[in-house]
């Protein structure tokens, strides 16, 4: 069974020009509707870094989840910041970037990557004690600009001690979206197979070109998480000056059609709806 994940948190973020509190929970309000797994809505993170999601405790006051399937997730990038969303019960998950590349680590987390291997085990039990899912973004997971070592034996050997701390979800992410058909195969393919109680994800950036192509590789090596964003917006302002725009939500919804794959609980009308607003919170 599909998984589709909403990332209006991650649509906005990059955007310079500071989007109104109302206007976000009335988007969130609509993606709550349409039936996605999870949203990710918002972070707790410093608002200097990212100052845009300075309003997310402000913006989940404002959300209606009487009547939705989906499930909340904000993202942390400490203690500090998981301990803040332990804080509200109404937030499901904690979504946690954990990078193999040691430049993005210092410069997304100001961390060692082993250092954040502790700040994962950390949450993890933090997570567990608050009733919580921890989701890991494996960020820079089919490559970097750094020119920092990159192989599958060190996508692996992190994914081993991830999983060692007791995680269970985790998001291999196209961060900056360089991700080659056989990466995506050979991660999927080896790692689902190894560890078939772990649920893997994709969080794919892409362009109008190649997203197919992504999906497909990841959907034939057994994965069935998938990270969109409406329209595409967005991507990691962390990463470079430029953004790579995320994996366009109605492109997988497309494909998932296509291949008579089924998506539970997902409302057309509600799903155009929010597709409509969109242009109007991003200003397209």
């Amino acid at each position: 069974m599909i998984k589709l994940i909403e990332c209006p948190r991650d649509a906005m973020q990059g955007i310079k020009e500071f989007i109104p509190t109302n206007v976000k929970a009335e988007y969130i309000n609509k993606l709550l509707k349409v039936g996605f797994d999870t949203i990710d809505f918002g972070s707790f993170v410093s608002p200097k870094a990212i100052p845009q999601m300075h309003d997310t405790a402000d913006v989940l006051k404002k959300l209606n989840l009487s009547n939705t399937y989906s499930k909340l997730l904000a993202i942390a990038l400490n203690m500090k910041g998981a301990e803040t969303i332990c804080l509200h019960e109404e937030i499901d998950c904690i979504g946690f970037p954990f990078s193999i590349s040691e430049t993005f680590q210092q410069r997304n987390g100001n961390s060692s990557i082993d250092q954040a291997l502790q700040r994962v085990e950390e949450i993890h039990k933090l997570s567990f004690q608050h009733s919580k899912e921890l989701v890991v973004y494996l960020s820079m997971g089919f490559g970097n600009p750094y020119n920092d070592e990159y192989n599958f034996d060190i996508v692996a050997t992190w994914v081993d001690k991830l999983i060692e701390t007791g995680v269970e979800i985790i998001s291999f992410a196209d961060t900056i979206g360089v991700a080659k058909i056989f990466d995506i195969n050979q991660i999927l393919q080896n790692l689902i197979q190894e560890f078939p109680f772990i649920e893997f994800g994709v969080h794919f950036h892409s362009n109008p070109n190649n997203w197919r192509a992504k999906v497909e590789a990841a959907y034939d090596s057994g994965c069935r998480r998938f990270d969109g964003a409406i329209m595409g917006f967005g991507g990691c302002p962390m990463a470079e000056d430029k953004l790579v725009g995320n994996m366009p939500t109605e492109n997988l919804i497309s494909y998932f059609k296509e291949i008579k794959e089924e998506l539970p609980e997902f409302d057309e009308n509600a799903f155009r709806e929010a597709q409509d607003y969109a242009n109007f919170v991003f200003k397209k």
